[in-house]
């Protein structure tokens, strides 16, 4: 990798931090951790594991990153008024979906600094809702967007370049310019998938990124984490993917929604016998959990909140249209 970060802000750089010097700075450089934000994103062990550092001296570094940027101003005091907490809610941007119903429920559509879940079966809207924000990020904000551009991790083959510029033309927008604001990751398997989360942060800072969307998030740790024998493993490995998003989400004010696949719950009688794939891994990680599925009409889907800190459970339609999101 080049050593040439100018998208780097000087007074974040990991050398600003007391005591580390150019071979530790390397080290860490070498690891991914380019800013002391971005050592706030793992554990001291880890961070000794992948860098020969030992684990004491990784802490230390660890608390004297979090002192740094708490001066700042860039993270949340150890703690703080309730009043306080409301006004850096309050600071949180969104992301329009199209569907003003959908923003509704949202109470202004997707935020930065979560991660939301969308899960359905094949054909409830997960993907081309991700599309949507895909190009919606990139308004101004007036308009719903960000002004930012986006990050589309595609793991199952499902992103569309020729999409994206039917959603961009029905906006008015330029597809050349959309395109380029959107970077696609195309991992193979779940050891590709992590190791691109752990570039989440160099990308971010380099594109200026306000969105990121992972169609599908679990589907490649059940296709390849097979059997019950290896049930503790995969759910090891998902916990440390979606707490690394959770983190990231939060220390670079960016929106995330993952999506997820639906099983049969063969011990369901009565009601809705699907449940999203992952476990209580990915349930109590996730900071909004939504519910796709098909209406009667065929461009018609129904969207429920199942666990949110904030929203009451509520079910809205939206629709599926040649410009994204919309509503009915």
């Amino acid at each position: 990798m080049s050593d040439d970060y100018e998208y780097i802000e000087k007074e974040l750089e990991i050398s600003n931090l007391k005591g580390v010097g150019d071979v530790t700075a390397k080290k860490l450089k070498e690891a991914g951790i380019y800013t002391i934000q971005d050592l706030l994103l793992y554990s001291p062990i880890y961070i000794s594991e992948i860098t020969g550092i030992p684990v004491e001296r990784a802490e230390k570094l660890v608390l004297q990153g979090y002192e740094y940027l708490k001066d700042l101003g860039l993270v949340p005091k150890d703690f703080t008024s309730a009043t306080e907490l409301l006004e850096q809610r309050r600071a949180r941007k969104f992301i329009k979906t199209g569907s003003n119903n959908l923003d509704d429920m949202l109470k202004g559509g997707i935020p930065t600094q979560a991660v939301t879940e969308f899960y359905g079966e094949f054909g409830s809207g997960k993907t081309q809702l991700c599309h949507t924000l895909a190009v919606n990020v990139q308004l101004p904000e007036e308009d719903g967007g960000l002004n930012k551009s986006a990050i589309y991790i595609d793991t199952e083959n499902t992103f569309s370049p020729d999409r994206i510029i039917e959603i961009a033309l029905n906006k008015k927008l330029d597809p050349t310019e959309v395109l380029k604001n959107i970077v696609v990751g195309r991992p193979y398997n779940t050891v590709i998938l992590l190791n691109m989360v752990k570039k989440l942060p160099e990308i971010i800072k380099k594109n200026n990124v306000g969105f990121i969307a992972i169609d599908s998030a679990v589907g490649p740790f059940r296709a390849e984490y097979l059997g019950r024998g290896r049930l503790s493993e995969r759910q090891q490995l998902l916990n440390r993917f979606m707490h690394d998003l959770l983190r990231i989400a939060e220390v670079y004010d960016v929106a995330i929604v993952i999506t997820n696949q639906v099983q049969a719950r063969p011990d369901v009688m009565f009601g809705d016998p699907t449940r999203p794939i992952g476990g209580h891994v990915v349930a109590h990680a996730v900071t909004y959990r939504i519910y796709l599925k098909k209406a009667k009409a065929a461009d018609l889907r129904i969207a429920s909140i199942v666990d949110s800190p904030e929203h009451p459970p509520r079910e809205v339609l939206f629709r599926i249209t040649e410009a994204g999101i919309s509503d009915p």
